[in-house]
């Protein structure tokens, strides 16, 4: 049995995804005339309470997406160092909008309203205009730490009072309020643009979501095109994402729960100095004796994968694919790494 811990994004459609998914009525959705995908938007969109999504291939492409609507030549975007938007997408602030950025530190990939005003530029022409501040929840590098509404609100405010925009890479996000109870309405209320993957937790083959305004949404479709990320009969897609929707966020719990199972399996070996505290569905293992490569390759022969996160940090991700005989399955052959 080959257990694969290397990301939420190995999973395989269910059963009762693949009928939606194959029976999905279709249409051409750069022609704004594919049903399934129309209908995947608006139902994200009015869980948000936002006024439009579009629907994109992939969490980069709508990050990326978000930041060429926010950002110009000469500007500059504010995130965490460990930011997804700035270590896994390629360079693309970049590439793709000639944007500057500046990283700064937080517990756990978080930053608060207080750092944010003082990273904010002033209006000098020696220094690039900032136009966007950028949150990720849950946070990757931060071991699936959480955000929550009232550490939101101070930056929605300072934001607002600055006259910048500010984005969510939500790849995570409803892994966040599975477990903080907060309304995706709430969170929708807090943001100019929020990114959702579906292929991550949600279990969806492909695709991700970016939600915002009618006139922002109407821009990056044409930035989409641009992108390559036109697609024609996306509904066989798209109703995968209606189908999780519906069925496959509440579960998320479960995956949580074997994750802080994990953990505690984990912490239990002399190779492992610490593990971060688990919030949802990811296991951060600091290392102590051992390289990550080391470590990785004694699992991999026991049939497990993982991921490497730094010098010495290992990741696993629980994900629906990953289920209770799997774990006890783990906690037995981890016993003589």
């Amino acid at each position: 049995m080959l257990i694969d811990l290397r990301s939420d994004t190995v999973t395989r459609p269910t059963p009762g995804m693949k009928e939606a998914m194959f029976t999905a009525p279709v249409g051409d959705d750069v022609f704004g005339e594919d049903p399934t995908v129309n209908a995947l938007e608006e139902k994200i969109a009015k869980l948000f309470g936002m006024e439009a999504a579009l629907y994109c291939p992939s969490g980069t492409m709508t990050n990326q997406i978000a930041i060429r609507l926010h950002t110009r030549i000469q500007t500059e975007v504010i995130c965490h160092q460990h930011s997804h938007i700035y270590l896994y997408e390629g360079g693309g602030i970049m590439a793709n909008s000639l944007a500057s950025v500046k990283l700064l530190d937080g517990n756990l990939g978080k930053i608060t309203a207080s750092q944010i005003a003082e990273a904010i530029n002033p209006d000098d022409v020696h220094a690039a205009e900032t136009t966007l501040v950028s949150l990720e929840n849950t946070m990757n590098k931060g071991g699936g730490s959480i955000y929550i509404l009232d550490e939101i609100k101070p930056i929605r405010t300072l934001c607002r009072e600055k006259g910048i925009k500010l984005h969510l890479d939500g790849a995570r996000l409803f892994n966040a309020l599975v477990e903080t109870g907060e309304s995706p309405a709430d969170w929708g209320a807090q943001f100019d643009t929020i990114s959702i993957c579906l292929s991550k937790g949600l279990g969806c083959p492909v695709g991700s979501v970016l939600l915002g305004s009618k006139a922002d949404i109407k821009r990056a479709r044409k930035v989409r095109k641009v992108f390559g990320g036109g697609m024609r009969q996306a509904g066989f897609l798209a109703a995968a994402g209606i189908y999780a929707l519906d069925h496959q966020v509440d579960r998320l719990k479960e995956d949580h729960a074997r994750a802080r199972a994990l953990g505690k399996m984990l912490e239990a070996l002399p190779s492992v100095s610490e593990v971060f505290p688990v919030a949802t569905n990811i296991v951060i293992a600091r290392l102590e004796g051992i390289s990550p490569e080391s470590f990785m390759q004694k699992l991999a022969e026991k049939e497990i994968k993982s991921v490497k996160f730094g010098p010495d940090l290992v990741r696993f991700v629980t994900h629906h694919d990953f289920g209770d005989e799997q774990l006890e399955e783990f906690g037995r052959r981890i016993t003589t790494i």
